[in-house]
């Protein structure tokens, strides 16, 4: 049939399918979001226009902000569904690229559109066109090559025929899921080819569950026997793949303790006498005992960041390795003994017999997580300004069975990852891949998106706040609610700590230390602000009144169908610590700190492994 090279490509989003965990099918791409621009608005914007009643277009209010909610909806979908971002051409296309850096990072597919300049070139240049005095072909769309799993710019109308296989290939797959772009030439978008009725055909996409290779999961059966004290680190591999279940029978069967990851985190019920808390520097100092204590660590779907390995000091230096992960990259990471495939299904295989460890060990995870767990109690019940540990304690305790939390950046991953008690169904996001601030915002409208039955609450301090707003309107226009807590506490906190913690001196980073020419700076009313986006909004003086306008926050949010912020005053000096390592780059006139002496024989050791 002829069609505009933009038409063809909507019409095969729209013959897309998606099979979901519990194995539904669903639209692997549901909807579209779009800032129009030239480059785009009529290309795209025509085809978008004439499919408006079966494929959904969302705008958005900065390219940044749609692209990173496109990706928390991705992760929201358990990687299942794809959000689909379009943008103009020069600055609407760079402002996507620290989006595409964060699904990158975090293994979550995503679906760029950015306009491209004229490949005809008669009136080249054009509006916001960058020339490249030494490569014409050149354009800012190349900016994104490291930033994409799949990169290709469409330059004829009949290469979308190959290259359109190839994005459902990455899009789908459980070891190269990432961002796709599809840089698109304004002149190419508009132009006509008869495009074959076979590239419109609806295709189910089923996510493939590779099996192990028999001989590698034999080692790894018996590397594992040999252990005394085995650990089982869950990542968000275990979450894609489905594998919570198989993973914590696997777990009581064997009476192995386990730990998660922040991507994992979530996926064992907390009271589980088994479970040992979250791993590393952001986790929980029961887990991180066990780490060290463990001589065998057996990683399911994870790459080990260093946030989960304390920059590989958590583990004893002779401790052994095995992984199970469904991409071979990160399974042979610091020299494990790599076992390559689909978490659920790999488990399933993976026999162990009759073997079980020692009862001792098994129970260490309940007494150790005993003593984090009165650890986070007497944080939550201290007395003065509220602190992070409060809010989050807040939210962890009024929140129901199948609700979704999530943070991205500064001091509360820490807070939320390290405090939160779940039972094993509420849901977290902690995009701490790529740590992205505003991330918080943006992707609490994606994610609101994909979970319409289920109340979705993020966590923010006033820093990422200002880096990232607009999608709150977004959003309130739409129709998506959400709850927003924004913890207001003067500046970049976090820094601030990491700054001082390593011996620095106070500066740019907490307001009281930045330049100004005004003796009394003005203050951002957060509250008033978010109000005037279009949203509900609740101001919180105590832990006692936060409870009372978080609970207001919920119901009103699901009422009015808009999102619900609510602003409280927290304390800049008060964490949650795992008393974990964390190697940073320290200038040697900062050496004689004592927390940088002590951390120089941790160096050491982990230098040496």
């Amino acid at each position: 049939m002829k069609l505009t090279t933009a038409e063809a490509l909507i019409r095969w989003l729209l013959a897309q399918r998606s099979e979901t965990l519990a194995g539904d099918e669903v639209p692997l791409f549901p909807g579209v979001f779009a800032i129009f621009g030239h480059g785009n608005v009529l290309g795209i914007g025509t085809a978008l226009s004439r499919f408006r009643d079966e494929l959904p277009v969302w705008r958005g209010h900065t390219e940044q902000g749609m692209a990173l909610a496109a990706t928390g909806f991705a992760k929201a979908a358990d990687r299942r569904q794809v959000g689909v971002v379009t943008s103009s051409i020069g600055p609407g296309a760079l402002n996507m690229v620290t989006a595409a850096g964060v699904a990158h990072a975090n293994r979550l597919p995503l679906l760029l559109l950015p306009g491209d300049t004229f490949v005809n070139r008669a009136p080249d240049p054009v509006l916001q066109q960058v020339e490249h005095f030494g490569d014409a072909t050149a354009t800012v769309n190349d900016a994104f090559r490291a930033v994409s799993r799949y990169f290709d710019r469409v330059t004829r109308p009949e290469q979308l025929v190959a290259t359109l296989p190839q994005v459902a290939r990455v899009l789908t797959d459980p070891a190269d899921a990432g961002p796709v772009t599809l840089a698109l030439p304004q002149d190419v978008q508009a132009e006509t080819f008869d495009f074959p009725d076979s590239l419109f055909e609806t295709v189910v996409h089923r996510v493939p569950r590779p099996r192990p290779d028999a001989r590698e999961l034999a080692d790894a059966a018996a590397v594992l026997r040999s252990a005394e004290r085995p650990l089982l680190v869950l990542g968000g591999g275990v979450r894609y793949s489905g594998a919570g279940a198989r993973a914590l029978t696997f777990a009581e069967r064997h009476g192995i303790p386990l730990v998660e990851t922040t991507a994992g985190r979530t996926l064992v019920p907390h009271d589980h006498p088994l479970y040992g808390g979250p791993l590393g520097i952001t986790g929980s100092t029961s887990a991180n005992a066990l780490a060290g204590a463990a001589d065998v660590v057996f990683a399911i779907g994870t790459r080990l960041q260093d946030f989960t390995t304390a920059s590989w000091t958590v583990f004893d230096e002779s401790v052994k390795l095995v992984t199970l992960n469904a991409a071979r990259f990160d399974a042979v990471k610091h020299g494990a003994l790599a076992v390559v495939g689909d978490a659920d299904a790999s488990l399933a295989e993976l026999d162990l017999g009759d073997w079980r460890v020692d009862a001792a060990w098994s129970a260490r995870a309940a007494s150790e997580r005993a003593r984090w767990d009165a650890h986070i109690t007497s944080l939550r019940s201290a007395s003065g300004e509220p602190t992070y540990a409060q809010v989050v304690g807040v939210v962890n305790d009024l929140s129901a069975p199948g609700d979704y939390v999530m943070t991205a950046s500064g001091g509360l991953p820490g807070e939320l990852i390290g405090g939160w008690r779940g039972g094993g169904e509420v849901a977290m996001d902690v995009e701490y891949g790529f740590s992205c601030m505003g991330y918080e915002l943006a992707g609490a409208w994606g994610a609101a998106m994909a979970l319409p039955d289920r109340v979705v609450t993020t966590l923010l301090g006033d820093g990422s706040y200002l880096m990232l707003n607009s999608e709150l309107f977004s959003a309130a226009f739409a129709g998506h609610p959400f709850v927003a807590v924004v913890c207001d506490n003067d500046g970049y906190a976090v820094i601030a700590r990491l700054q001082e913690g390593q011996g620095g001196t106070p500066f740019n980073n907490q307001y009281a230390d930045c330049r100004t020419v005004h003796g009394e700076p003005p203050r951002v009313d957060f509250a008033a602000h978010a109000e005037a986006l279009g949203c509900l909004v609740f101001r919180a003086g105590s832990v006692v009144h936060l409870r009372s306008a978080y609970q207001k926050a919920r119901e009103a949010a699901a009422a009015e169908r808009r999102p619900a912020v609510v602003v409280i005053r927290t304390r800049p000096d008060a964490w949650t610590d795992a008393g974990a390592w964390w190697e940073v780059g320290v200038p040697t006139s900062l050496s004689g700190h004592p927390d940088l002496v002590a951390g120089k024989s941790r160096q050491l050791r982990h230098t040496r492994r």
